[in-house]
């Protein structure tokens, strides 16, 4: 019998991690500028800071990936060379990346084996499925082990990442984003199930997040980095969000004012060239019990079949009004992947009606030209854009071959390039320029860059899906506050988030969907979170 893969011999138990003023350069560009951080053993220690302000790169230097120009990385106090990740995983010290790594034509029990990184030329699959099986019993999660990635909803893909690390019993974890495509409920049992395993003494957790929620729940201590530096250190029991915010944006940041959301407060200045006077929003006209418009978006029995062949989207029925946000919630892989792509035309829909306007709605291109729908889909970079193309032929690809973009069937390409200038200015959009490839830009530029165009002129219905994944804190509040905008000017808003935060903050109503249906519905203003959360799990229908 072949026993299941094992790590290579190494001392146990969680490690202490220190970096003292540690360096690293790209170019001109000093990405990590002096870092020193102190992470003690056993204890979960956050690490904060907004999009290119170093967090990756230290992880990466700490996991060998990179290597410093200058400081030191020690591990237990005394200083290693960890000149690649080889040398990292000999140290005990693993990572789960915002990305994901798995090998898409493997399955689950094959990622898992391949994490180990001995896999024996003959394999006992009977034996290591009983060994897989036994591990899967300790996480607070189960995978189907002849799943494969493909056939995965992201937060399971997301699960599988951390149980190739987990499968390694490390004595340092670092997360990076690791919540950012899971539920709330889905999140609380990771990062629970993380904390014990640090607390237990048998492993240090090192966590890249932007939720203050999960720094001030789950961590110990927090490290802020802002440009480069490192701005701050805390305990978690001596600081608050609102200091960890000023130490994120600089000093200059300010709360929302008493009874506004983040969102709207955001949405009041984040979109200058709308002349339009607001309708009044969904979220009035519920509490007055005036909402009785006819639906923008109305879907009426939709079925749509899985990458299995079964039913995904099972008989499943909703509407959207004008001046509303209609958030969706629900567990990772329940439908809401196969919903968003039978809607906006990526899925074939196996029955049931969709009608935008009172119009069917097929999702063709002329329709959402003519009925104004428009779509911010998950994972942008993949879904929405062509990676090769510049950011201008990206940001023309809505609207390419209609005035002014064209004239008399003859392409202006020194129209797509002005238009694309002038986005860019309005959404700050950091690229090297309209003629850079759109897959240079980093997540939050490419999503800007998708608002820009899908946000241009009027809109009668969007499709957003999970749109802030794996964004920092800065860009999370402006996507949010333009989302707000398109509702506050009477479109209607269709949100699928696997974020219950943020379904609670933005939605007038919520849905809550299961096993390809929706099992409840309640005003957001008075939902419980409980009760969402036991819909969600399938405990309460």
């Amino acid at each position: 019998m072949i026993a299941p893969v094992a790590t290579p011999a190494r001392a146990a138990g969680a490690l202490a991690l220190d970096t003292y003023e540690l360096t690293k350069r790209f170019g001109s560009f000093t990405a990590m500028d002096r870092v020193t951080m102190h992470v003690e053993p056993g204890t979960v220690h956050a690490l904060l800071g907004e999009n290119g302000a170093g967090k990756s790169t230290l992880v990466k230097c700490v996991a060998g990936f990179q290597r410093a120009e200058e400081g030191s990385i020690l591990i237990d106090g005394r200083e290693q060379d960890i000149a690649n990740p080889i040398v990292a995983r000999q140290l005990g010290i693993g990572m789960v990346y915002q990305h994901f790594t798995l090998a898409p034509g493997m399955t689950v029990a094959e990622n898992l084996l391949l994490a180990g990184g001995k896999t024996p030329a003959l394999i006992d699959w009977k034996a290591q499925r009983a060994g897989l099986k036994e591990f899967l019993a300790t996480t607070p999660f189960t995978l189907d082990l002849d799943a494969r990635p493909a056939e995965l909803a992201a937060g399971e893909k997301q699960k599988l990442e951390l149980l190739k690390q987990l499968y390694l019993r490390p004595r340092l974890l670092i997360l990076d984003e690791p919540t950012s495509v899971l539920t709330p409920q889905e999140a609380d049992e990771v990062l629970g199930h993380v904390r014990e395993f640090a607390r237990s003494g048998l492993c240090t957790v090192l966590i890249i997040t932007h939720k203050f929620r999960e720094v001030m729940g789950y961590a110990d201590a927090v490290t802020v980095l802002r440009r480069g530096k490192a701005v701050h250190h805390a305990r978690v029991a001596d600081t608050d969000p609102r200091r960890l915010a000023q130490a994120m944006m600089g000093e200059g940041v300010a709360p929302p004012p008493e009874g506004e959301t983040a969102a709207e407060h955001h949405a009041a200045d984040s979109v200058p060239n709308r002349a339009e006077a607001p309708v009044p929003s969904a979220r009035d006209a519920i509490k007055s019990g005036a909402n009785d418009a006819a639906p923008a978006l109305d879907v009426q029995g939709l079925k749509a079949e899985g990458d299995r062949g079964t039913l995904a989207v099972d008989g499943l029925s909703l509407a959207v009004r004008p001046g509303e946000i209609l958030g969706v919630a629900g567990v990772s892989g329940n439908g809401q992947r196969e919903l968003v792509e039978a809607l906006v035309g990526q899925r074939p829909r196996a029955g049931g009606t969709v009608r935008v306007m009172g119009q069917p709605y097929t999702a063709k291109r002329a329709e959402n030209r003519a009925l104004k729908v428009r779509s911010l889909p998950e994972e942008p970079l993949r879904n929405a854009c062509v990676g090769e193309l510049s950011v201008a032929e990206n940001m023309a690809l809505r609207d390419f071959d209609q005035p002014p973009l064209a004239s008399g069937g003859l392409l202006r390409f020194g129209q797509w390039k002005r238009r694309a200038r002038e986005w860019i200015a309005e959404y700050g959009v950091k690229t090297q320029g309209e003629g850079a490839p759109i897959k240079s830009l980093s997540g939050g530029n490419v999503q800007r860059a998708v608002l820009a165009r899908e946000l241009a002129g009027e809109i009668n219905v969007l499709i957003a899906a999970n749109p802030v994944f794996g964004l920092d804190f800065a860009a999370v509040a402006e996507i949010h506050g333009r989302i707000v905008q398109v509702r506050n000017q009477g479109g209607a808003v269709l949100l699928v988030s696997e974020d219950l935060d943020e379904l609670l903050e933005l939605s007038d109503r919520i849905v809550v969907m299961s096993e390809g249906r929706i099992v409840h519905e309640t005003v957001a203003a008075t939902a419980d979170r409980h009760e969402l959360g036991a819909f969600m799990g399938g405990g309460a229908h």
